[in-house]
């Protein structure tokens, strides 16, 4: 189906977007007729605030997408990348949610089939511009860009601007090392292990092209690389030996044959020169090849006589030995200390990259090992792809280190869903539907049911059954889509002297951690699909798309658990976010959305009277209740089962006072309270009884929220309350997009000028926080006295391959996509307690999970972070599976009721509603 496009045809123009609040404030951006607009690029892991279901006509592959939120046009072109074997589409599809936007994706068709690539352009109408249906320039690279340029000139009028494909080969992998987190990966001894390369270090390495030869290409950043040797010794000469000596037809049947072989039965080896014995002064083992089909000398037999497979075997091994040693030698010339691997003759077969991991380790004495890429297949298109018309000319970036950790920030990569029938979640088909039912609870049953088939075929699978067969298999890289959100960037107050993993629990090293947290997942879903399908009255539909959900989450999640290193590095926060997708993926956008609301209601009722007790406590037993107040509220979870079981029994207020009896009794689990009580307490005036005025410590704090409610309300705005009392500026980040109860930017902007009519100091810094705003362009403003944050590069071009083309601004200020040099210790600026006025700021943290990854947080938290010196990070999801370990420039305050009985145990030794405070000064 190719509604999708048609449909979009009709829509209406982009909106500019209200967010209720200037905390939410985006402005709009021009917009192309015939241009990208990469402004602001991200692959998909973090969902993009603008994001929205899928078109019905989509067809999402395994292949990455790139989000561009502020395109607002179908571009002019598509990319193309067209080789002797497959052929590989790059083009842009238009977000269906008003304010534009999109996403790049890609295709795969058999250039033997090249019609059924041209059926695909042609139906999707990608061959035509927008309005005049005038034919398009289309960048290609590939020697099919030569080829097959006059068949695509008269069957689609496309004409083909050919690019060279080494440099589009080498553009696209610069752009996928930064852009993609564990984009690199090694396989040794039937392991698979991914490589974590820091964005701003890519540089130099080298590339190594299997293709029917061989090219060895050196590269020192974007732009600057240089073919430095290669072989006619590759994947052609595996091929064209292999078919006059086996008779296979096809590289992928020789591949296979190969993993069956046995290369002993055709090559000699050391120990047949020494009777079995290694070498052993020369460090040579009995089994190390010593002459590739040097056995055939000493024989008989006929080449009918030999096994296919063992010529195949040896073909293989001599192949990749060989390519592996010339490659070591010329990054030992070099001194380059990485070598990627890519081209036709990997294509994920385990053996091949086997062999030459082997051949890298042996040659270098351990001391280098062979990478591989998960993007591999889709280099050339990529950078056929950055070479349109909108990219400005190559130049490198003026400060690679400190952008390229933020085009890292920018892409995240989700990993669409797909049904066993191949056809999309959101597609109406017979098949997708066919097992639907039309009640709530048969579809939670069904739901069951494919969970308990999917656990069945697990233990038989050859992985966990002990059978050696998949060696023989090829490696089935999950390749996401791409989303590009501009808003993102690295936290800036993350220490730099400490390596940061938004994870701490490492679910890839411990198989027991990630069948454990599966499994609460797919526990979750039968809650999870009630919830969807009432958020939307229970209609036939709801009911449809939450069996959906349920059904998609659940398959899903089983793939994780038996074949997470198919996806690269699946962190804990990934596994979360994972149902927050399948869930926008299925049509419902914010399930709890009428619970949140709910709760909101009852908190605001009692947050006049929690005041007024706060009110008569003096400033040390106030921060002692206001904590415990933090961690009470924070028992309301939808998330969390213990939770969950406790809403069905007791009022949300009643859950309230409980916990905070709970509470009385100190020490907590983890408890840093009197630590932080002693800064907390140190420049008030109290006499020796705790009496007196309280002061501030801090300018400003940053506070990441967690749920709607009691926890925000009851919890976090009594402890904001007490800053602005004393003096300090708050500023609240909440997500952007929905997750579970967590509130949202909109709803907390909401529940914020609620409260503010509740309490008068709310109010007053709430007003002069807006007023801040606006004389400030609508970007968060630092402290008095301090200097403002220089707006972030967005341009994705800028960011890669060059700086900004467009003229200067009029106001003589620095354009927002040019670089601009760091300001020197922007986040220790001397304090000024001169004209302190309270104000509360209210900002989306860039997110939509129920943690919080601090290498991507949105622009608005970024700013705000200028004059911050607290950092609250309060939450399970935030404080404790993500963040907890995290060090930052300034001091930080963890604040978390532990809500899960294996968490509490594996973490804290402890138990289910025990509480974590942790408070940890700054480092540099």
């Amino acid at each position: 189906m190719e509604q999708g496009f048609e449909k979009d045809q009709d829509r209406e123009g982009p909106e500019t977007v209200d967010r209720q609040s200037l905390g939410g404030h985006r402005s709009s951006l021009d917009e192309y007729h015939d241009h990208i607009n990469v402004k602001g690029a991200q692959i998909s892991q973090e969902w993009s605030p603008r994001c929205g279901p899928l078109l019905s006509g989509e067809n999402r592959k395994d292949a990455p997408s790139i989000f561009l939120p502020h395109q607002s046009e179908y571009v002019s072109h598509i990319a193309l990348d067209i080789g002797g074997s497959l052929i590989k589409l790059a083009y842009f599809v238009r977000n269906p949610l008003e304010s534009g936007g999109g996403k790049l994706r890609f295709e795969k068709f058999e250039t033997s089939r090249i019609h059924d690539c041209m059926d695909f352009i042609e139906n999707k109408r990608l061959h035509k511009r927008r309005n005049s249906g005038k034919p398009m320039r289309v960048k290609a690279t590939g020697g099919g860009a030569f080829k097959y340029a006059e068949l695509f000139r008269e069957r689609l009028g496309i004409i083909l601007e050919r690019e060279d494909e080494m440099a589009c080969m080498v553009s696209g992998c610069n752009f996928l090392l930064q852009a993609v987190r564990n984009e690199a990966f090694q396989y040794e001894n039937g392991e698979i292990s991914f490589i974590d390369i820091d964005p701003g270090t890519v540089y130099p390495y080298l590339l190594v092209n299997i293709g029917s030869g061989v090219s060895m290409v050196r590269v020192d950043g974007e732009g600057e690389y240089q073919r430095i040797s290669g072989t006619n010794m590759g994947g052609g000469t595996f091929w064209g030996l292999g078919r006059l000596l086996t008779g296979c037809s096809s590289f992928d049947e020789m591949l296979e044959l190969s993993s069956h072989g046995d290369n002993s039965n055709v090559d000699m080896l050391v120990g047949d020169i020494y009777g079995g014995r290694d070498y052993a002064s020369i460090g040579l083992s009995a089994n190390t090849i010593a002459s590739s089909f040097g056995k055939v000398l000493h024989s008989e037999k006929n080449l009918e006589d030999y096994n296919p497979a063992d010529i195949a075997m040896s073909l293989l091994r001599m192949i990749s030995y060989n390519i592996g040693q010339l490659a070591y030698l010329n990054a030992k010339r070099y001194n380059l200390s990485r070598i990627f691997f890519g081209g036709f003759f990997i294509r994920g077969h385990l053996y091949t990259m086997e062999t030459i991991s082997y051949a890298i380790r042996f040659w270098s004495q351990g001391e280098m090992g062979a990478m591989f890429l998960r993007h591999e297949g889709f280099l050339g298109a990529m950078g056929a792809f950055m070479r349109v018309q909108a990219v400005p000319g190559i130049s490198p970036v003026k400060d690679k280190t400190s952008e390229a950790g933020k085009v890292r920030a920018r892409f995240v990569e989700k990993f669409s869903l797909e049904n066993s029938d191949g056809e999309e979640s959101g597609q109406k088909s017979e098949a997708w539907v066919d097992k639907f039912i039309e009640t709530v609870r048969p579809a939670t049953e069904a739901a069951k049911t494919e969970h308990e088939l999917a656990l069945a075929q697990l233990e038989t699978h050859p992985k966990y059954s002990g059978s050696e067969e998949l060696q023989s298999q090829k490696f089935d890289l999950h390749v996401g889509v791409l989303h590009f959100t501009p808003t993102c960037e690295p936290f800036p107050l993350l220490a730099t002297s400490c390596k940061y993993v938004a994870n701490t629990i490492d679910i890839n090293a411990d198989a027991a951690e990630m069948a454990y947290w599966v499994g609460v997942l797919q526990d979750q879903i039968p809650t999870v699909m009630e919830k969807a399908a009432s958020s939307q009255q229970n209609t036939k539909d709801a009911i449809q798309r939450a069996a959906s959900f349920g059904r998609s989450l659940d398959s899903y999640l089983s793939k994780y658990r038996s074949q997470s290193s198919s996806f690269g590095q699946i962190n804990l926060s990934d596994l979360f976010e994972v149902r927050e997708e399948c869930l926008r993926e299925a049509g419902f956008d914010d399930v709890y959305r009428m619970d949140k609301a709910r709760e909101n209601a009852a908190a605001l009722e009692a947050l006049p009277d929690l005041l007024a007790e706060l009110d008569i406590l003096e400033p040390p037993a106030r921060l002692l209740s206001l904590v415990q107040g933090v961690l009470a509220a924070n028992i309301f979870d939808w998330g969390a089962k213990a939770c969950v079981d406790l809403y069905h029994t007791a009022t949300i207020l009643e859950m309230y006072k409980h916990a905070r009896e709970r509470l009385s009794q100190r020490p907590w689990r983890v408890d840093d309270l009197t630590d932080f009580a002693e800064v907390w307490l140190s420049k008030s005036d109290l006499d020796t009884n705790g009496k007196g005025q309280f002061k501030f410590p801090y300018r400003r704090c940053l506070i990441f929220v967690d749920n709607a409610g009691a926890d925000v309300v009851l919890g976090c705005f009594p402890l904001a309350r007490e800053i602005l009392r004393g003096g300090g500026e708050v500023v609240l980040a909440a997500n952007s997009l929905p997750a579970i109860n967590d509130i949202t930017l909109n709803e907390l902007v909401d529940v914020v000028d609620r409260a503010s009519d509740i309490c008068p100091i709310m109010k007053e810094a709430r007003k002069a926080a807006i007023a801040a705003q606006v004389a400030n362009g609508g970007r968060v403003p630092p402290p008095p006295g301090m200097m403002q944050r220089p707006s972030s590069m967005t341009n994705l071009s800028s960011m890669l391959i060059g700086n900004d083309s467009s003229p200067p601004s009029s106001s003589g200020s620095p354009k927002e996509d040019s670089p601009v040099p760091a300001l020197p210790s922007l986040h220790s600026q001397p304090r000024t307690d001169a004209a302190r006025e309270p104000r509360l700021y209210v900002v989306e943290n860039g997110q939509g999970s129920p943690c919080l990854d601090l290498t991507r947080v949105s622009k608005d938290v970024a700013d705000a972070t200028v004059g911050t010196d607290l950092v609250i990070i309060e939450g399970m999801g935030r404080s404790i599976h993500t963040n907890f370990a995290a060090k930052l420039k300034c001091d930080v305050l963890k604040l978390a009721m532990i809500k899960n009985k294996h968490l509490a145990s594996r973490l804290f030794n402890g138990n289910v509603y025990e509480c974590i405070c942790r408070f940890d000064n700054g480092v540099p």
